[in-house]
């Protein structure tokens, strides 16, 4: 009996949170009807902040919904939001809503049963995502099991300035020999920044060769012998950065300004179409272009998830479904108002939908899907959390 107990008490939550039910999708659009979606999501980016501010004006006319973009900095204030409501036994009608959500963030929410779900997979636009070719779901090798829909793919790439860095650069060594010529003309946002961390995970992919612990948990017992040729790579890196590595750009977006500004040659994004959207706001000169490392560089989507606490669950699928239509993903993709990647198999869309990807100009500065190569695996979310505090330790400097 006591084993029964247990079991219908875990099961309890699970069946609360699995309304307003995906599956009665029409039951679902009449329940979102006047309801608020407060969507935490990073707001640091001009361009993102305003791809947002349509889906709301979308959202509003076709599904009387109201979006309220809450901007973040960190990911990690909305999900301590959620697990201090959760604490203070605050399970319904929580300030959160959606969360654009990845990798650390949401194994910790998964773990800690703060998610509403599954959901994804019964969005009626999930039957047009490429489960096939993209990673829609894993999410840094964790499985998301319906728990985050896909609204985005994402993958690194490195914008250089052609006026003086013409070439390409193949691999992580070749950016070492660079920088040994070029002294003060790179340097990456500073972590635990999400960008700057993705160099330290990208470097950490393409110097080490031990794929296989690069994909579990971090292991006490090997950690220094997989980040050993990290360490190495940063020891030599770190002077010749720009201003020496006692400075580092706060974000993204500062990196640009500083490309633009001519006092850096080369910069990373984890968006191939940025280059592209920021060269036709002029927040980059012509010149600039993009290149991706010869073993591949690590790619993802981009998810949103809800919190298990949501007072507006209804609305909530609803502009997750919504950021995975057709018109959605191809405004998305237009490098003259985001240039991300989409989840979409285009094989599987209208042939009007699929014409319209299919002309959609990229961009000077973007790669084709076939010049961006194979996309390489991300590390365990726990790398990502491990090495950033690793180099906070290491090279941590004030702005």
């Amino acid at each position: 009996m006591k084993r029964i107990l247990s079991l219908a008490l875990a099961l309890a939550p699970l069946s609360a949170w699995a309304t307003p039910d995906p599956a009665d999708w029409p039951a679902v659009v009449e329940d979102a009807k006047g309801q608020t979606v407060h969507w935490h999501a990073w707001g640091g980016s001009t361009a993102t902040n305003d791809f947002i501010a349509w889906v709301g004006e979308r959202l509003e006319d076709d599904y009387d919904i109201t979006l309220n973009h809450v901007k973040l900095e960190s990911t990690a204030d909305a999900v301590t939001r959620v697990l201090t409501e959760k604490s203070a036994g605050q399970d319904d009608d929580g300030a959160v809503d959606l969360i654009w959500i990845n990798g650390a963030n949401f194994a910790a929410m998964k773990d800690a049963d703060l998610l509403f779900g599954p959901f994804a997979e019964a969005l009626p636009n999930w039957q047009l995502a490429d489960t096939e070719n993209k990673t829609l779901q894993h999410d840094f090798t964790v499985p998301t099991e319906g728990y985050e829909s896909p609204w985005a793919m994402a993958q690194v790439v490195f914008m250089h300035d052609t006026a003086d860095l013409p070439e390409r650069l193949g691999s992580m060594e070749a950016l070492l020999d660079w920088a040994r010529e070029h002294p003060g003309r790179f340097t990456y946002p500073q972590p635990p920044d999400f960008l700057g961390t993705t160099f330290l995970k990208q470097a950490l992919v393409d110097l080490s060769d031990n794929a296989d612990a690069l994909s579990k948990p971090v292991n006490e017992d090997n950690y220094q012998e997989v980040t050993a040729p990290l360490w190495a790579f940063l020891e030599e890196l770190t002077p010749l950065l720009w201003r020496e590595g006692r400075a580092y750009p706060a974000t993204g977006p500062r990196q640009l300004q500083l490309m633009n500004d001519d006092e850096i040659d080369l910069a990373i994004s984890f968006s191939p179409g940025e280059a592209s959207t920021a060269i036709a706001n002029y927040q980059l000169p012509e010149s600039v272009r993009t290149f991706v490392l010869d073993k591949g560089t690590i790619g993802n989507a981009s998810f949103v998830a809800i919190p298990y606490n949501s007072g507006s669950k209804a609305a909530s699928m609803v502009v997750a479904n919504f950021l995975m239509s057709p018109e959605a993903q191809l405004r998305a993709q237009d490098p003259d108002v985001l240039g991300y990647g989409t989840v979409l198999d285009l094989n599987a869309l209208s042939v009007q939908d699929r014409a319209a990807f299919r002309t959609l100009d990229l961009g000077i500065a973007t790669l084709t899907p076939e010049e961006l190569g194979p996309v390489q695996p991300e590390p365990h979310p726990s790398w990502m959390t491990r090495i950033s505090e690793d180099w906070v330790a290491r090279y941590g400097v004030g702005n």
